[in-house]
């Protein structure tokens, strides 16, 4: 999401759905000669499966927003030892 800092991103998640919205900045240096695209809001849904454990879901700003989906302790693979 070119244009998004922190404060414009907001990230949501209700019962098994996780939402993303973000609002582009304007910049206040002026007002650009040419602009390819326009400064538009994101939004965008996604429906987790149920073997994500939403408790731990972390969100992380650096160079791009990314999100931890961590799984469940109960799906993690396990070591079985044999007796």
């Amino acid at each position: 999401m070119p244009g998004v800092s922190k404060e414009g991103l907001e990230i949501t998640l209700e019962g098994n759905e996780i939402t993303s919205w973000a609002s582009e900045q304007r910049s206040a240096e002026g007002t650009p000669l040419f602009r390819e695209r326009r400064l538009v809001d994101f939004r965008r849904v996604f429906e987790l499966d149920p073997a994500i454990d939403t408790a731990k879901i972390a969100a992380k700003m650096t160079k791009g927003a990314t999100l931890t989906l961590p799984n469940s302790e109960k799906v993690k693979p396990r070591k079985i030892t044999v007796d």
